[in-house]
């Protein structure tokens, strides 16, 4: 690959918006949109659809199913989410790429990080700038540029950005597998690790809520009349986290036990709350099994257990498909001046529900920062541009077949 004048242009188009890339990262992380924070999606849902109104294509705003969540208590609530914004650019072109950001923050309404400032250092310090404001503005601004390409027509694109990855995609996640299986290449806006390196194979990860139900009783005069679901939980999360260690790279983290009441009545409810991270299938369906079995013997009699959730995220890993996109980016990396690497990594994205979906993707093509999911949340400005051309460049290579889509598409195909 080279990049040829055509390309230069479009790269060159990017760097004339590097400003306004900053700026309106700036403006959007401004807006606190946590995953739960309704107002504050719908505000950023309004920001970004007329954002999206400087590309030339549909914009559609996509109602998303809801789901259910247990509470506290014990009892299965409903839940709905905000709508996701689809952009669609030449659907009918042989080639389909998928560029996928979500709007949500980890930050909710009340918290104390709801604004942007410059640190000493000139890192943009902020809720969102790293993950992943900054990114969705990285994608809009390459997609603008190439849009400039004289071979444009030969790449059709869908962007969706969703309002719930932050809590794991249960809205979002039909889309997510529909453009999956649809699209030839994927493109993902979290931000890269504090050096740039890209995330590579990513393990697979699973939420579940297991309600305990007891019976209750005076504490006192009728201890042993009662059932108590608290004493059970505990014997249960002990259970669980005495999974860690059984098969490599399996692990069980027991996140939190809810429920009880007054100190004198046995408690007859509590709800225990863990996660799980695999880094195969086959680990996928050991974990699941030993959680099942778990679930389905009450430590002591006169206990119910009810589990709910499940894997929310395949793992990821670096197949073929995966591998020869990879070199790919790097290669065009190399053509920038930018060093490309990449490591495996615990964490999930939506890269992990396109992959599972036939698409081979790159997950980690945001800004460059850290310390995401606190208040220490950083990006650097520079490389906003740098990321945006990066991206620019990658659909260049793919509208001039230097990127082989269709092939990318078929390898990931026989690892289904």
């Amino acid at each position: 690959m080279r990049i040829e004048p055509h390309d230069q242009a479009v790269l060159d188009h990017v760097a004339a918006q590097g400003d306004v890339i900053v700026a309106r990262t700036i403006d959007w992380a401004n807006i606190n949109s946590g995953s739960r924070h309704a107002a504050g999606l719908a505000r950023m849902l309004d920001v970004l659809e007329a954002e999206a109104r400087r590309l030339p294509a549909e914009i559609v705003r996509v109602p998303t199913q809801g789901s259910t969540t247990v509470a506290d208590s014990g009892a299965v609530i409903p839940e709905s989410y905000a709508d996701c914004l689809t952009i669609t650019a030449r659907p009918e072109a042989p080639i389909q790429v998928v560029l996928t950001g979500h709007y949500d923050t980890v930050f909710p309404a009340d918290s104390d990080f709801q604004t942007v400032v410059t640190r000493p250092d000139g890192a943009l310090n902020g809720p969102g700038v790293a993950d992943m404001k900054g990114g969705i503005s990285v994608m809009l601004a390459a997609l603008e540029a190439f849009e400039t390409h004289p071979d444009k027509a030969r790449v059709g694109w869908t962007v969706l950005l969703s309002p719930d990855e932050e809590i794991g995609s249960p809205a979002s996640a039909p889309l997510l597998a529909q453009l999956g299986a649809r699209g030839h290449v994927g493109l993902t806006y979290e931000p890269a690790l504090s050096d740039g390196t890209l995330a590579g194979e990513r393990k697979g990860s699973g939420n579940f809520h297991l309600i305990v139900t007891g019976k209750a009783a005076h504490a006192g005069r009728a201890f042993h009349e009662g059932a108590n679901a608290v004493a059970g939980a505990a014997m249960i999360a002990a259970r669980l986290h005495g999974l860690n260690g059984q098969r490599e790279g399996v692990t069980v983290n027991v996140a939190r036990i809810a429920g009880g009441g007054a100190l004198n009545v046995v408690a007859d409810n509590a709800v225990v709350r863990f996660n799980v991270r695999v880094p195969d299938q086959a680990a996928s369906d050991w974990i699941n099994a030993a959680v099942r079995a778990i679930a389905a013997e009450p430590p002591f009699p006169g206990l119910t257990l009810d589990l709910h959730g499940g894997m929310t995220r395949a793992p990821k890993p670096m197949d073929a498909s995966q591998t020869a996109l990879f070199h790919a980016v790097r290669d065009a990396g190399e053509l920038l001046g930018q060093t490309i690497a990449w490591k495996p990594s615990g964490g999930v994205c939506e890269g992990n529900n396109l992959h599972a979906a036939g698409l081979p993707n790159v997950d980690t093509l945001g800004v460059v920062g850290g310390e995401i999911h606190s208040d220490q949340e950083f990006a650097w400005p520079a490389s906003f541009v740098e990321r945006a051309q990066l991206s620019a460049l990658i659909l260049c290579k793919i509208a001039s077949g230097e990127i082989d889509a269709l092939k990318l598409k078929q390898l990931r195909l026989e690892t289904m």
